[in-house]
């Protein structure tokens, strides 16, 4: 490679670039230093806003390294709203983990590693990229899941975690081997070229496989089944974790799989998605009615809100990613703002996690209780709070595309939704008080305060976000 192109390379994988180094340096750094947990999530959240900066460097697109990594406006937006994920993890985090014993310098090297896996994954460009960016970000996740080795459900959570990840990543290799046979390439580029027209029972299998490995990764029906129990059994960081950047990049990199190397096949690929997207929105609306732990109501949530996002991505078109987009955008604000809420749930020092014990919060905590129940009402998709137009722009690129039947689909379980969303808003106002929580941190309140006034306050002034949105999903097209 001339100096040139290592120079050029290096512009367009800067921030991998910079999460790389970040990760040996900060294991130098803790292997070196005694009792360098806290300098260390300093140094972590200060490589990942580092990295987060170098998105906006107005860098055209870019296929590198023999069209293996694709630097593009879409994979900049889908990053960008992974590195803000695993920064407020790290922020949240650090009193949780004080406060367990279990504040270990490994931490911050885990999330950072495996933002590293999420970055390369929303790039990759062929299936052998996609592999190394999913397993690269699943192995760190294996580990941070478990993380609190003492704790007899976390343990749990992370051995289901990785036994069923585990055959997720056997399925989608199973899937890109049919593919990589059919197309005898694995470029997007080259599979696109090959899918086209009446497709082969081979591609038609692997893409299905390939599919399955995804939906394990953004929690969609049928390959949930570790969500609830993963969810409620590690670290409530985690979990928060779980649900934002990870999630983000899964999807990102389903939705460039399904743009870029299937466009030839789009029917057979919207009747996978469709499928999976009523499934998802069905048992994600039913399941939680009955849910009492907090933490559980969030995990058969996150199902939900896949199925909704999916309704974007079966229309096909441009509008459908922009809407998908702007919906993930949206629903990192809101489920780290509630999960900030959650971390702050403390009684007498002892984290609890019913939603009965937010009952009369409003009496004893009345910001906590409007900002909680702001974004409450926007998972809900109440008007005009910003949950309302993310559905909104998924369906309406629904309708678009004459999916009138998922639309409406779409539209009646979010009713069905509703109900437990508005359920937790009644039991903060309407029931008599429980015991009154400990004064949380900071920057908990901090966290919950911006998540809670951005949800109500989007649709001021939304045209920045919708313009980026909208440029991010039009370099996929």
């Amino acid at each position: 490679m001339t100096h040139f192109g290592f120079v050029f390379a290096l512009a367009h994988s800067l921030p991998e670039a910079i999460l790389a180094v970040g990760v040996l340096a900060l294991i130098l750094v803790g292997a070196i230093r005694e009792r360098a947990e806290l300098i260390i999530t300093e140094l972590a959240i200060g490589v990942l806003g580092l990295a987060l900066l170098s998105l906006f460097s107005g860098k055209a697109n870019a296929v590198l390294f023999g069209g293996a990594f694709i630097d593009d406006s879409f994979g900049r937006f889908a990053k960008g709203l992974c590195y803000i994920g695993s920064i407020v993890t790290l922020l949240i985090a650090h009193n949780f983990l004080v406060r367990e014993q279990i504040n270990k310098f490994e931490f911050p090297v885990l999330v950072l590693l495996s933002t590293l896996g999420m970055s390369m994954l929303i790039s990759a460009n062929g299936l052998i990229a996609l592999y190394l960016g999913l397993e690269l970000m699943s192995l760190a996740l294996y580990v941070v899941a478990a993380f609190h080795r003492d704790d007899a459900k976390a343990s749990e959570a992370g051995l289901k975690y990785f036994v069923l990840g585990a055959l997720s990543s056997g399925m989608l290799l199973y899937g890109a081997s049919l593919l990589y046979g059919f197309a005898g390439t694995v470029s997007f580029a080259g599979i696109a070229s090959a899918a086209t027209g009446t497709p082969s029972l081979g591609v038609i299998f692997g893409l299905v496989f390939l599919m399955a490995g995804l939906a394990f990764k953004i929690s969609a029906v049928p390959f949930h089944m570790w969500t609830p129990d993963v969810y409620q059994g590690a670290p409530t960081p985690v979990t928060a974790f779980f649900a934002s950047a990870p999630k983000i990049a899964a999807f990102a990199i389903t939705v460039r799989v399904i743009i870029s190397a299937f466009p030839g096949i789009a029917l057979q690929s919207q009747q996978i998605i469709v499928f999976i997207s009523i499934l998802s929105m069905a048992l994600g609306s039913f399941a939680a009615i009955g849910q009492q732990n907090f933490k559980r109501l969030m995990a058969y949530s996150s199902i939900g809100h896949v199925g909704f996002a999916l309704v974007g991505l079966a229309a096909h078109n441009q509008a459908g990613v922009a809407g998908v987009l702007f919906y993930l955008g949206v629903y990192l604000v809101m489920v780290l703002g509630t999960f900030a809420a959650i971390l702050s749930m403390r009684v007498g020092g002892r984290p609890v996690e019913n939603i009965s014990d937010l009952s009369g919060l409003a009496r004893s905590d009345g910001a906590m209780a409007f900002y909680l129940s702001m974004l409450m009402f926007s998972l809900a998709g109440v008007p005009p709070l910003a949950g309302f137009f993310a559905k909104f722009y998924v369906f309406n690129a629904a309708v678009q595309a004459h999916l009138y039947g998922l639309a409406i689909i779409g539209f009646l379980t979010s009713v069905v939704a509703a109900y437990y969303y508005l359920r937790v808003v009644k039991i903060i106002y309407f029931d008599e008080p429980a015991a009154a929580f400990d004064k949380a941190p900071t920057v908990l309140r901090v966290v919950l305060a911006v998540a809670g006034l951005f949800v109500v306050f989007l649709f001021v002034y939304p045209s920045p976000f919708v313009a980026a949105t909208a440029a991010a999903a039009k370099s996929l097209f």
